[in-house]
């Protein structure tokens, strides 16, 4: 329903109904935020750049060719206009090296995130995403807790599904490897 809907509204910004841009916007405005915050960091920060995804998108509008569902695109808008952001500034994240990454067994990282006390290992893992890069932050966000399907990410991203797939695995030792190094 949400795809005729979208390419209605768009169809109708298209024709110079620019009134009907604020509906996309108020549908997909949170969903953004909350991708972009996740990525920046920063609610100040996070504001002003999903203003510029929707500046952005409406400019090019006329560029989208429906390829894909319109959300895929503006998530994809998103997500490079929040990891632009976050490369101007120069900010410092936990850097693992690849061998110890790699050192980790899988039935370590399954055993510690299907333990039973999920309340201690959700506060440790929110303090562990925000030792991940931007980029990291924003696939663990699409996947985990925006529940995305890899192909849809890798659309978003401009990654390979199977780049998207090994990065995910990547980062799920990574944190493996910040949680249990945690009091």
């Amino acid at each position: 329903m949400h795809e005729l809907d979208d390419t209605y509204y768009i169809k109708k910004v298209l024709d110079g109904h620019t009134e009907y841009f604020g509906r996309l916007v108020d549908r997909y405005s949170h969903c953004m935020y909350v991708l972009i915050f996740k990525i920046v960091r920063n609610k100040e920060e996070a504001e002003e750049v999903t203003q510029d995804v929707f500046l952005k998108t409406f400019q090019t509008l006329h560029k989208f060719k429906g390829e894909c569902r319109f959300s895929t695109w503006l998530y994809r808008i998103a997500y490079t206009t929040a990891i632009s952001a976050t490369r101007k500034k120069r900010n410092e994240f936990l850097y693992l090296e690849d061998l110890t990454i790699n050192n980790v067994a899988d039935s370590q990282v399954d055993e510690t995130f299907n333990k039973d006390d999920s309340t201690l290992l959700l506060a440790k893992l929110e303090k562990g995403i925000e030792l991940l890069s931007p980029d990291e932050r924003g696939l663990i966000s699409l996947f985990y807790m925006e529940n995305h399907p890899i192909e849809e990410i890798a659309a978003v991203t401009g990654l390979s599904e199977s780049n998207v797939k090994v990065k995910l695995h990547r980062i799920r030792k990574k944190l493996y490897l910040i949680i249990n190094d945690m009091p």
